[in-house]
């Protein structure tokens, strides 16, 4: 996979586990944090070993901790995809 996008986002967030069934992730997520959208720390933590699984790039535990939302995550895992 060269580039990431929302609906990937999309897809890894929904099989998270410790997620509300409640969430709507097809609205306007992009700039909304994972706090407000249920997600306590083990579900980010899942979500991004997902994402290091799928597409084979390192995520550090410092830049989860800088991805707040949705969009920055998919912002940060596409540079990492330029320069892997």
């Amino acid at each position: 996979m060269t580039h990431f996008d929302l609906d990937d986002m999309r897809r890894i967030m929904s099989g998270c586990a410790g997620v509300p069934e409640t969430v709507d992730l097809a609205g306007d997520i992009g700039h909304t944090t994972f706090v407000d959208l249920g997600y306590d720390s083990l579900a980010v933590l899942e979500m991004t070993a997902r994402i290091q699984q799928e597409l084979g790039i390192r995520i550090p535990d410092d830049a989860v901790d800088d991805m707040k939302t949705p969009q920055a995550a998919v912002d940060y895992v596409n540079r990492r995809l330029t320069t892997a």
